[in-house]
């Protein structure tokens, strides 16, 4: 009962006694660790202007990971306030889509006169995460994470030579989920006339790699391929991206997304490997020798082989 309870006019009123329970607050918590683990795993994260909200339910609906609402490049300085109203409205109806993907903000730079409104919209809004771009402070960033509250993780765009300079304090500064590659603003911030290979960044990506194995992220997220009608440039942008150790890739048309996917899981070839190797190890027992196709399997090939299995969701 939710009143006070008596047994007559002359006994005294008795309040009901309220039992503290943990239950809201562990469900939070494991809906929490299953977003951020999903984040860690997203192949694909699909950009989709926040300006345009009649494009929103078919970025939804392509099959990425995680869907980025945009504040930033995709929405022109005379729109922004519009695109936050709009945002602001429908961001509801959004979240409440049925089986969405990941829904994450990408916010304004900090230099720039809309960013505290950018992260007031955050607060409020709660996405899955936030996407800054620019990041060049681990002060700030931890700023703005206790900003957002616990329930939404960074993910922290490289894209100047401050932030190139400062990534490993930023991947390992704890406000920090994800590193993103931003080649296209780096290469304009450094000045560089990159060839189609883009030879010239392989030491900006390995440092991405570097610094986010040494702060205990998960694998980085490449930048965009801005060819949205080449499936043939975009496999060999994912595929070179994977060899140096990235897990994800960003996309701005939702045509990309499967591309991205299929050329991020490991061949039919490799997959097999991958089992054979597994297959011989729990054959042979703890401390047995191991050969699989002529060749000695040790720890390291050990774990390549079940790298080969997560990126193919087995």
């Amino acid at each position: 009962m939710s009143g006070a309870v008596t047994t007559g006019a002359s006994q005294p009123t008795t309040q009901p006694t309220t039992q503290p329970t943990t239950q809201p607050t562990t469900h939070a918590a494991t809906r929490l660790a299953a977003t951020r683990l999903a984040l860690q795993q997203a192949r694909s994260l699909l950009f989709v202007p926040g300006d345009r909200p009649e494009r929103w339910a078919k970025a939804l609906a392509a099959g990425a990971d995680a869907v980025v609402v945009d504040l930033e490049d995709a929405v022109a300085p005379a729109a922004k306030p519009a695109a936050a109203a709009a945002l602001r409205a429908g961001w509801a109806a959004l979240a409440a889509s049925p089986g969405r993907p990941l829904l994450l903000l990408r916010c304004n730079a900090a230099a720039t006169p809309w960013f505290d409104a950018d992260a007031d919209l955050a607060a409020a809004l709660q996405p899955d995460a936030l996407l800054v771009p620019k990041a060049e402070s681990p002060a700030e960033l931890q700023a703005l994470a206790a900003r957002l509250g616990p329930a939404v993780p960074l993910l922290a765009l490289v894209e100047t030579a401050a932030g190139l300079d400062a990534v490993k304090s930023i991947a390992a500064c704890g406000a920090v989920l994800r590193l993103v590659l931003g080649h296209l603003d780096l290469q304009a911030d450094l000045g560089l006339q990159c060839a189609d290979d883009e030879r010239e960044l392989d030491p900006v990506r390995l440092a991405l790699v570097l610094a986010s194995r040494l702060a205990g992220l998960s694998p980085p997220v490449d930048g965009v391929t801005v060819a949205t009608d080449d499936a043939a440039r975009l496999a060999t942008d994912v595929q070179r991206a994977q060899r140096f150790g990235f897990g994800g890739k960003l996309c701005i048309h939702p045509r990309q997304v499967d591309g991205v996917h299929a050329a991020l899981a490991p061949s039919p070839e490799r997959l097999a490997w991958a089992q054979r190797v597994l297959a011989a190890v729990a054959q042979a027992g703890a401390g047995g020798a191991v050969q699989v196709d002529g060749k000695m399997v040790d720890a390291p090939v050990i774990t390549l082989a079940h790298q080969v299995l997560a990126a193919a969701r087995l």
